[in-house]
Parts: structure tokens; sequence; C-alpha cells
């Protein structure tokens, strides 16, 4: 007996953001089928879910939807505008969460001032607010539970982890009660507990009838997917059922970077002579809820260390101490650099030692700011380029630029272009003022499997060039560099 086709796509030359993306791209979507999409190019997998979404254009083949002709029909029939994304969720890797005045104008620091964050919803009134009013199986409470957002709705959007806001993206999925749910990358940002509840995110839905497809990497095939196509070569180069999966060892990655080049710009680094970090019997609070309990931490200089804990276990808190953008350090026995905070430092002063990347930094630049802008920002240490820059600042951003091949982006804006090269490009903007103490939180996320490989064994190499102290967060055992020896664990 033949499957009932849910979605096709037939000999499809596909353009993506102005370039081809595929050459003959064919896919068949049968009823029963949940797919995990992998592949060695990220810009590959989003354009292959925005092609199912009829987001490209498609100038020879075609792309047909069965599974909305009962429902299209229906609506036009009644007169009603309808479309065949009425019936499909899409959570992607890039998303912007707005003020209770609607307006997208929230700074980095406001997520850590108990005061301010209130400007922003409550997870509770966010889900409400940009649900569709759409009625099927999926509400609030059920959602909720299912993944885990119960004890969170009464909590600002802006004090949320990657990994919890991650799973706010997935929810509010549900709540448009889709019949397809399509997802880019959707355990980025997940600890170890959340990847492994994943796959039983996954059952519950499609229990309850929903067909996914995911994109993901070659290691982490969720439970509840029952095919595998992997994309290559202008279109798909290999498909498998779940069982017939092969398990593939990753090669280490050579870097494609002219190491010469690195070296220069990352000489000037020095062994600083003091304690780098010191905390003693640190604690934060908003409210009634305590983030951090006590904590002492010390870091000398050179130390590599790996900042390990759960989703919402106070690391990004932690982090904004380091970084000088909470205001409850003021308050706490806390030294950076041998001196105490609050002995009369500014800001300035605290942040030109510090290369900072998260990925979600993307978020707070303005709209117009070029990639050579943002990487020109790093000397200031501002969230986009505001000063007149000196000729020699320019020189070097142009030798980052060429260094991890970000030149054909350099004047195109920050939030327009792939993430992978976003990723490179916040790097280049810690580095470029070459600082004594380098944080990567989650820095290659929304990166492919290859460049989050090339990721790791460059921040090794960098950590091998020069003495640079680095914090280093991540969920993935595999990104971590083989330099990090130390481990820092806020545990849940």
């Amino acid at each position: 007996m033949t499957s009932k086709i849910l979605l096709q796509v037939e000999n499809a030359q596909v353009h993506h953001l102005g370039k081809v993306t595929f050459q003959h791209l064919n896919f068949t979507w049968e009823e029963g089928q949940h797919w995990a999409i992998i592949g060695d190019s990220g810009r590959e997998l989003t354009a292959f879910l925005e092609t199912l979404l009829g987001r490209t254009h498609l100038p020879e083949g075609r792309i047909s939807r069965p599974f909305s002709e009962s429902y299209t029909s229906k609506k036009n029939e009644e007169g009603s505008i309808n479309s065949f994304r009425d019936l499909m969720a899409y959570v992607s890797q890039q998303y912007r969460f707005r003020n209770k005045s609607n307006l997208q104008n929230f700074y980095f620091q406001q997520r850590f001032n108990s005061s301010e964050s209130d400007e922003a919803a409550t997870v509770r009134e966010y889900l409400i607010e940009n649900s569709r009013t759409v009625s099927g199986n999926w509400n609030l409470e059920n959602v909720s539970e299912l993944l885990r957002l119960t004890p969170l709705l009464d909590e600002s959007i802006l004090k949320l982890s990657n990994g919890e806001t991650r799973r706010i993206s997935l929810a509010l999925g549900l709540l448009s009660q889709p019949k397809i749910y399509l997802m880019d990358q959707p355990m980025t940002g997940l600890d170890q507990e959340s990847r492994s509840a994943f796959g039983d995110f996954l059952k519950a839905i499609i229990q309850n009838g929903i067909h996914v497809l995911i994109t993901t990497s070659s290691h982490e095939i969720p439970d509840g997917i029952t095919h595998i196509a992997k994309l290559g070569d202008g279109g798909i180069s290999e498909k498998w059922t779940r069982e017939g999966y092969p398990i593939v060892q990753k090669e280490k990655a050579s870097l494609p970077w002219d190491l010469s080049l690195l070296e220069k710009l990352i000489s000037p680094i020095s062994l600083f002579s003091e304690t780098v970090i010191e905390l003693k019997d640190v604690s934060i609070r908003y409210g009634e809820k305590t983030i951090l309990n006590q904590i002492n931490w010390k870091v000398e200089s050179g130390e590599q260390w790996l900042l390990r804990g759960k989703n919402g276990s106070g690391k990004s808190t932690l982090i904004s101490l380091l970084i000088g953008e909470n205001p409850q350090a003021y308050s706490q026995d806390f030294w950076l650099f041998g001196r105490k905070r609050g002995t009369g430092e500014s800001i300035w002063e605290l942040k030109k030692p510090i290369g900072f990347v998260a990925p979600e930094l993307v978020r707070f630049f303005p709209a117009n700011q070029t990639v050579r802008k943002v990487i020109l920002s790093g000397f200031f240490d501002t969230m986009g380029l505001f000063k007149k820059t000196t000729l020699e600042q320019e020189s070097k951003t142009q030798d980052w630029l060429s260094l991890f091949q970000l030149e054909v982006f350099a004047d195109l804006p920050i939030q327009r272009i792939p993430l992978e090269q976003q990723r490179w490009a916040l790097l280049a903007r810690a580095l470029i003022k070459c600082p004594t103490l380098l944080i990567l939180d989650e820095a290659s996320q929304g990166m492919d499997e290859q460049q989050r490989e090339i990721f790791k064994e460059t921040i090794g190499k960098i950590c091998e060039l020069c003495h640079v102290s680095l914090i280093y967060v991540s969920h993935y055992t595999e990104d971590i560099p083989e330099s990090v020896d130390k481990t820092f664990d806020l545990g849940s």
C-alpha cells in the first residue's frame, strides 16, 4: 500500500539569499515519516527548510504540498484568506523579543537589571500575545508542562538562559496547532538533560498527529526520528531509515586560515602578572530568587577553564559579573585583574582587557551595523561603531576580515549574514583589542558540524600561540578545545 505524500520537491533549482543553493533538489515526505536533515553547510540546511516554507525562489522544478490541499480548498470556499503555512510551524535559529511597547530596543545589560528587565513581557505574556488564535490540542497549560516552562511563566523573557529561550520558541510553534513542524537545529543551546528530553518532546507531539522535520548534526539524531537525509552536491546526496543510519567518526579539522597572520594579530596578548578573577562568597539574587549562592572561584593568568552548568544554573549571570554588565557586582567581594570591583574603576577600564562572544550579542547591534563596523566596535567595547576610527584600526580590522574570510560580507548588516559568519565576526570583534581574558559563551552556536570543529581548533591554536586566559562555555563535550583543562561547575 502506497503511503500518502505530504510534501514533494521535484528537480528544483533553488535560489536562497540571491545565490544558487541547490541545482537538483528532490525530496519526498510521506505520511508517518519524521525526518532529520544533516549536512556540512549550515546555510544549506537553513535554505532547505526555507524551501519547504516557500521562502526561496525556484526558477526550475516544483514543490507540491498535498498535506494542505483540503484545508486551503475549504478556506477558499469560505472566502477566507489562507495559506499552506497556516498548518506549518517553523522554529529558526534567530529570534527576537520585543518590549511591552512593541519595540526591540533592549540593550544587552538590561537583562541583568532587575527593574529595567520588567520592560520585557513575562513568558506567559509573550506566549499569549504571540500565539495564533487557532483552536486545537495545544494550550498554554499542556505546552508549558511538556516543555518544562511552568516554573518560568512569570519570569521576564530577558532573564532566561539560551536553553530556556529555545524552549519558549518550541512552545510558540506548538501553540500554532501545526500539522507540519520544522525546526532548524532545535537542540542548539540545550544542556545534556534538555537534549535527552527533546526526544520525549518529539514523541509526544508525533503521537498527537504532528509530522516533524529537523536539521541537526550527524551525531545527534533524537528519538522519534524515522528517516535521515544528507544534503550535498547541490541536493540530497544520501538517505537512510533510522535503523540503517551509520555512525561515522568525526575527523579533526584542518584550519583554513593564514596561521602566520593569526599569530601576528594575537602576538601582543601577554601574560597578566596577577590573579585574573577571584570571587569570594558571591551571591546574586533577584527578589526572592537566588541565582548564585556563595560562589568561590579563582582564575590565574593563562589558565583555560570550562564553565559548566545546566540551563538556568546561573552561567549567564556569572558571566555578566565578569564583563561588567551586572549592577550587583559592586556589593560583592569580587576581584578582576587584581582590583576589587567598586573601587573607582570605570566600566570602560573594566571591559578593556576582556573579549566576549555570545550568540545573542548580534540581536543587540543596531540594524545598520555592518560586519566591518561590528568588528571595529571591539576597540571601543560598544554595541556598534559610534566613534571615528584611525587608519591603524581600519587596517587591523581588514586583517581580521581577511583572516576569517569575511571580506565578501564586510559591508553587509551583520544581522543579514549567515549565522556561522556572524560567529566569526563576533570572535574577531573580541580579539581585535588583544584581550587578557577571553570569554566564549556558546560561541559556536548556530554553526554546522564542520564549522564548529574549525572554531574549536581555532581557539585551541590561539591558546597555543599566546597567553590569553580563557573561560569557555559549551554543553557539548566535542566542542571544547583540548587546551581547556580546568572546570568550574555551577551544577543545576
